[in-house]
């Protein structure tokens, strides 16, 4: 729905380099615990399917061999450092970024398939609203893009949060109002899947904890949602985690087990604790 001209920048990688796990029993044991994720177990068909996805900017490889799976209705929090690749699979998998080989499916289609426009919402880095206009105004140049009426526009700020602000100029509103603006947007069409590129960054704790009981209500009403962080402190709002460095995927599982099988207490912890048993994909 919403692009950005906000590239990836991946971090250092020489082939050959990946992180392979080591040959300690116990590591080996927490790391198939850990591979394993909710996706295996879950019943029905994927949201969102993707299988050895790579892509290449220039002569670099960026991406190596993604698989992934996005559970219907489910929060999927996608953690690393800067530079991981996680921009690179959120444009992919919306249909904006060349791939290399692989497959993606999104709600049965390819990605960027036109009959996908009013079921994906994306919401990247820089908000992609119009900052001189009002919220009311953003908000509805979006519905008339897809075919939504008066009401829907009223609902859709209302779910947001910001009633209130339904008359102001974007320019003038704090930052998290700003982020719940853009959501607004994305939103109106009430798309199945919702993805948002780090939407939290820049933010105080509190306007973060808002944002997120918001995500976590859109779920609840059926959007399968796909959201990238690289503050660990905030996957625990998450149903699902998975965890990429260099370009592939360390970790598919959920909050708890991932705390469990590492034997960790914090989410920073516990990726540090991924990284040091240099568990890949």
């Amino acid at each position: 729905m919403m692009t950005s001209s906000n590239d990836d920048k991946t971090g250092p990688h020489t082939a050959g380099a990946h992180p392979r796990h080591r040959a300690d029993p116990a590591a080996s044991e927490a790391s198939t615990r850990l591979m394993k994720g909710p996706e295996a177990d879950a019943g029905g068909p994927a949201a969102v399917n993707i299988r050895s996805l790579t892509v290449r900017k220039g002569k670099k490889e960026v991406l190596h061999g993604i698989d992934l799976k996005l559970r219907p209705g489910s929060i999927t929090g996608l953690f690393g450092p800067s530079g991981c690749g996680k921009t690179t699979l959120m444009r992919s998998i919306v249909g904006v970024q060349k791939i290399h080989s692989g497959t993606i499916t999104v709600l049965g289609a390819q990605p960027g398939a036109k009959a996908l426009r009013s079921e994906v919402g994306y919401v990247t880095q820089a908000a992609a609203v119009y900052r001189d206009l009002t919220l009311e105004q953003n908000v509805r140049y979006f519905a008339r893009l897809y075919g939504a009426g008066a009401e829907r526009v009223r609902e859709t700020i209302e779910a947001a949060g910001l009633t209130e602000q339904t008359e102001q100029k974007v320019q003038s509103m704090s930052g998290g109002q700003a982020s719940r603006a853009s959501l607004a947007c994305a939103l109106v069409a009430d798309p199945k899947f919702l993805v948002l590129d780090e939407p939290t960054v820049g933010l105080d704790p509190v306007t973060r904890e808002e944002l997120w009981g918001h995500f976590r209500g859109v779920a609840e009403r059926g959007t399968t949602i796909l959201v990238s962080s690289h503050v660990m402190d905030e996957a625990g709002h998450c149903d699902r985690l998975v965890l990429m460095r260099h370009g592939v995927i360390l970790q598919d599982t959920d909050p708890a087990e991932l705390l469990e099988a590492t034997g960790t207490s914090t989410y920073d912890q516990a990726f540090l604790s991924v990284i040091t048993e240099g568990v890949a994909a």
